[in-house]
């Protein structure tokens, strides 16, 4: 499946991933955590990395660069170091994230944590 993959800090993706289960409709779509779980990154459509410019986040254009990550991640074709939080084909999981309500919901996130933190 071609697209595009954000990461962000763990705590900030945990936290985005929950605001947008709460919106009633599937509005995440798949999500990667690396080997050491310091980051997770979310699955968004091909082309987001050309205008991506969310600050505490990356966005990687994977389509024509060798990686895809496949609908069903299996032996040599997963992603190594990773694991899959939300994986592909789940019942509640769109195939890939909204930017624009990524982008919404690592905002809400940030504040979130901000506040906590300043506690």
């Amino acid at each position: 499946m071609p697209c595009d993959l954000v990461t962000v800090p763990a705590r900030q993706g945990l936290e985005a991933v929950d605001i947008l289960r709460r919106g009633g409709a599937p509005a995440v779509g798949p999500v990667l955590h690396d080997g050491s779980c310091d980051t997770l990154g979310f699955l968004v459509p091909p082309g987001t990395a050309a205008g991506w410019d969310m600050p505490g986040s990356a966005c990687t254009e994977t389509s024509g660069r060798g990686l895809r990550i496949p609908v069903e991640p299996a032996g040599d074709q997963a992603v190594p170091g990773s694991g899959w939080l939300l994986p592909p084909g789940s019942t509640d999981v769109v195939p890939v994230t909204d930017p624009e309500m990524l982008r919404e919901a690592l905002g809400e996130a940030a504040r979130m944590i901000e506040a906590a933190d300043s506690i």
